[in-house]
């Protein structure tokens, strides 16, 4: 086994845990229909239900938010802003939003309508909701290897381009609005994008006029993948490498509640002048006036220092190794894990887990019900919940081809003994697995039911 990672910060403000008993956790569960989304965080012993808005800040940003202007217009706060994020993604215009799903929805409504297809490596929750919701068809383009949770390519997380061409070539040219990619590819294992992928999807979406739009939420962390990877990257910094991949783009959108190290913002960015004044537009409706996008100035100076900090080789090098002694520690225990490690998460398959549990019955549901019900921890399937769909034709429901847990490691919460905790607590249960039982659904939403489903448990 690889050497513990050491953290590369001193801990200055501490936060008190408790642990629940097993008791409690059964009737938290119960009362909130056996779904992690509705288990109060105060019975949360290990939260890694999310990487997402869930950092520890640093104390440069802490003594940024102090320093935040909140004038409703033209706040200086919001010009820091737009500096850090011209100098990573280079593009012409930085419109801000309060997350990364409020970018999308600017985005799509301003572009996308009834009958567009809209590409993507592999759309994660919110982001295939806020194509769907426009009565659009979002369309996954990842290689065969993505869907293999043991092949160990580098970089899983690639778009297959030719599936990319053969979709161009079969549909109408007005009906892509644009084309997406997400980087790391959350719902495929957190996998990276290599650059010469990146530069291949750029190539043919110009060639076809098509824009090239990046979700760009976890670029450090892909860029840091890319450096230590991808051959002719090792001794270029983070920050060159990032530049690199936004000059193949035309924008894109960023929850920068992971790669800013913040708990809540987001913005749009992008280079077509005639579109960035229709985003305004619609933003100004919603979510607020250009320069804050709903953030307050204290949020946007935060988010302009953590751009700063994401691009430490220090931090990411810790960052990478955390999530990666993770996986080794259940690797070698016999859990079966999607490999290789992702930069943000790990991911168990929950129907190798649970064999005993049939794909109708959810096994990642159970699976992250078992967690928390036996250790405190909170996880997050990404399954047949969550992607699940029922075909029209049919009434029959379809499941994705992977049926995962995700444990997504805060940035700079935890520290090793919490990983270990959380890793003896899935190998116990590894170990008496045949008595978790499947779930059933009670009540659900028509889109991201995940979020709000109830469920019972079956004898």
């Amino acid at each position: 086994m690889s050497r513990k990672p050491v953290e590369p910060y001193r801990i200055k403000s501490v936060e008190p845990i408790q642990m629940t008993s097993r008791e409690e956790r059964e009737q938290i569960l119960k009362r909130g229909g056996f779904n992690l989304f509705n288990v109060p965080a105060d019975h949360v012993f290990v939260d890694l239900l999310t990487d997402s808005g869930t950092s520890a800040m640093s104390h440069f940003q802490w003594a940024g938010m102090m320093q935040g202007d909140e004038s409703y217009a033209g706040a200086r706060s919001f010009f820091r802003f737009e500096r850090a994020i011209k100098n990573i993604f280079g593009f012409a215009h930085v419109i801000p939003t309060h997350q990364g799903r409020a970018a999308e929805r600017v985005l799509f409504q301003t572009v996308v309508g009834p009958g567009d297809r809209v590409p993507n490596n592999i759309h994660f929750d919110t982001t295939r909701a806020n194509v769907e919701v426009r009565d659009a068809e979002a369309v996954d383009l990842a290689p065969v290897a993505a869907y293999d949770p043991d092949d160990l390519s580098p970089f899983k997380g690639d778009m297959d381009v030719e599936k990319l061409k053969a979709m161009i070539a079969e549909t109408d040219r007005g009906r892509i609005p644009l084309v997406m990619l997400t980087i790391t590819n959350n719902s495929g294992g957190g996998q990276p994008v290599s650059l010469a992928n990146i530069r291949a999807v750029s190539a043919v979406c110009r060639e076809s006029g098509i824009p090239f739009f990046l979700d760009a939420c976890r670029f450090a962390e892909n860029a840091y993948f890319i450096k230590l990877r991808e051959e002719g990257e090792s001794s270029r910094s983070v920050l060159e490498i990032a530049r690199d991949i936004f000059a193949c783009a035309d924008g894109a959108t960023m929850s920068a509640k992971k790669d800013a190290l913040v708990n809540i913002g987001g913005f749009l960015t992008l280079n077509d002048d005639a579109v960035a004044e229709r985003l305004r537009n619609n933003l100004i409706v919603s979510e607020g006036f250009p320069t804050y996008g709903g953030l307050a100035g204290r949020d946007l100076e935060a988010v302009a220092q953590g751009l700063e900090e994401v691009l430490d080789e220090a931090y990411l090098e810790h960052r990478i190794s955390q999530v990666g002694y993770l996986w080794e520690l259940l690797h070698q225990a016999g859990v079966p894990v999607y490999s290789p490690p992702g930069g943000h998460a790990i991911y168990v398959l929950a129907d190798r887990f649970l064999p005993h549990i049939p794909r109708d019955q959810y096994p990642g549901q159970a699976l992250s019900v078992a967690l928390y019900r036996e250790a405190g921890v909170r996880t997050v399937e990404i399954g047949g919940v969550m992607f699940g769909r029922r075909d029209e034709a049919s009434g029959r429901e379809l499941y994705p081809e992977l049926e995962l847990v995700r444990l997504a490691v805060p940035r700079r919460v935890y520290t090793v003994s919490h990983l270990e905790y959380v890793a003896d607590s899935l190998i116990a249960l590894l170990k008496r697995r045949d008595t978790i039982k499947g779930l059933k659904i009670t009540h659900q939403a028509p889109h991201l039911r995940h979020f709000t489903v109830r469920f019972e448990e079956i004898a």
